[in-house]
């Protein structure tokens, strides 16, 4: 065995398949685990090197060290320095991504400002270290396509994936198309960005299919692996006839589509009457004739300001925005008096008539789009699968039905501005109803999936396959899935491949296109 009594001798020791090899610091010769002797190692430094016998300790210690810069193995100082370096640009590079900045980001600011302040907390020398890490653009921009490719390489070995892809256009014009991916890795579910494309000419079904299929060869994924599609509801999209989700189905019959539970509630909270879409209409009216024009909006916050409200602008409604509408209607109701004064001081009866007008039917649409814009926040986010998507869906579909017992009694406490009306509110009752009604019919009530799937361990026995027995009375399944239900069934694919199979064909598949809509966010600032 090494001692590191060893080095007076010029010997230092290297580790080759587990074993201590002696090591030369003068000629870099490595003799056999037999010559670990002291009097072999004396024997060599006298027969070899007859002129360094008078050296001491510190001579041949400095003899270690150039050899330690020296070797290739992950012992030799230079490996461990530029092993960290490059471990140091693939985190900066992966934290790069993960924030959803641009590459360009770290060599024109972060890498600068982390040299200045280690040179101000531990000193230039340390500062001069971190020149090693290599942040150029081009080498960021590598690292996370290195990145990119480690997914790729994860999901070739997952048995089954998912995708969710939306196209839109930028404030650039410039139309994107934005992919992500869920597969199984190490016994759970994971979720990774897929890849960005550009479609320079035209947005259609056929040119999207394009972009992906060609990914698909490229990367070796096979389309047999992929369960489903999960989509917005663009006719490019959803088209039955000529569909991205139907092209996807003549390459794999078995791929299911989703169409975005969240974009369907949305829709779906756009079912409001005539009377009711048409005071919308004019509230939007109002708005856009103050912010469409800048002295108007100018003036309106030097108003606002004068009177020391609450808020000071008003806000844009843009249809494609989930929490528009409630957005834009609640500050309208907040600024119902400086927008009244307002119009006053500019003579314009027109616009305080639209509002006088409008008052009892704002108050209810400002209380129903705050709940559905409470409802819109709940099915938003990620990790999120059928069955969660399904008893939020169910649970306010409930809510819908004890409202209407509710208001038909005359007792509107869920709707807080409008039980505040007192003698008013008798007037919009029937209206109510007839929303929450039209409400009801709307909102999509998702398919009821199996219970063995939901809960393997408290099913009737009487309705499930052979295979469940042996799961039901798994112990460490059970302790797995009062934690994550989702990781217990990507555990046991191997135990119960039949079961596991179909539970996670249900559990697998993006039920919302929320990653995709988060990361167009991010585009604005790249």
């Amino acid at each position: 065995k090494y001692s590191e009594d060893y080095i007076k001798f010029s010997f230092t020791c290297q580790e080759k398949e587990g074993m201590d090899l002696p090591q030369c610091v003068i000629c870099f010769k490595v003799l056999g685990n037999d010559s670990m002797k002291l009097a072999k190692l004396k024997l060599h430094l006298k027969k070899g090197h007859p002129n360094l016998l008078q050296k001491d300790e510190d001579y041949f210690e400095r003899r270690l060290s150039g050899l330690k810069w020296q070797r290739l193995d992950s012992t030799s100082a230079f490996y461990n320095k530029t092993s960290n370096a490059v471990h140091a640009s693939y985190i900066v590079a992966y934290k790069v991504a993960q924030a959803k900045k641009p590459h360009t980001i770290v060599e024109q600011f972060v890498l600068p400002c982390a040299k200045e302040m280690v040179r101000l907390v531990l000193g230039e020398e340390a500062a001069r270290k971190l020149n090693d890490i290599s942040v150029s653009n081009d080498t960021v921009l590598r690292l996370i396509n290195n990145i990119s490719e480690q997914v790729v390489d994860e999901i070739k070995k997952s048995p089954l994936f998912v995708i969710q892809l939306v196209e839109s256009t930028n404030v650039a014009l410039c139309s994107q198309l934005l992919v992500f991916a869920r597969y199984m890795v190490e016994g759970d579910f994971k979720d990774k960005f897929l890849f960005r494309k550009t479609l320079d000419t035209t947005t259609k079904a056929q040119d999207v299919m394009e972009i992906v299929n060609n990914f698909f060869e490229v990367h070796g994924l096979d389309w047999v692996n992929l369960v489903s599609v999960t989509t917005d509801g663009a006719p490019a999209m959803l088209s039955s006839r000529s569909g991205f989700q139907t092209l996807v189905k003549q390459c794999a019959p078995m791929v299911s589509g989703v169409h975005c539970f969240i974009r369907r509630e949305a829709l779906a909270s756009k079912t409001l009457s005539d009377q009711l879409n048409a005071v919308f209409k004019r509230l939007v009216k109002v708005v856009n004739h103050i912010k469409s024009s800048a002295l108007n909006t100018r003036l309106f916050k030097r108003f606002c300001l004068n009177m020391c409200s609450d808020f000071d602008v008003l806000l844009f409604y843009t249809s494609v925005w989930w929490l528009s509408a409630g957005n834009v209607l609640n500050r309208v109701f907040q600024l119902k008096e400086e927008l009244d004064l307002f119009f006053q001081a500019q003579r314009k009866e027109e616009f305080r008539n639209l509002l006088t007008q409008s008052n009892l039917k704002l108050v209810y649409l400002v209380d129903i789009f705050g709940i559905l814009n409470k409802l819109n926040l709940q099915l938003q986010g990620k990790d999120a699968n059928l069955f969660s998507y399904q008893c939020i869906i169910k649970a306010f579909l409930d809510k819908l039905e004890l409202w209407i017992v509710r208001v038909k009694g005359n007792n509107l406490v869920q709707f807080p501005y409008v039980d505040a009306m007192l003698g008013e509110k008798e007037a919009i009752r029937t209206e109510i109803l007839d929303h929450l009604r039209n409400l009801r019919d709307e909102v999509d009530r998702t398919r009821e999936g199996l219970s063995f799937i939901r809960n393997p361990f408290t099913t009737d026995v009487n309705s499930v396959p052979e295979e469940f027995l042996d799961l039901k009375n798994d112990f460490a399944a059970q302790d797995t899935y009062q934690n994550l239900p989702e990781k217990c069934w990507a555990s046991v694919t191997g135990s119960y491949p039949n079961l596991s199979a179909h539970a996670v064909r249900f559990l697998l598949p993006f039920v919302s296109t929320y990653m995709c809509e988060t990361r167009f966010l991010c585009l604005l600032h790249i």
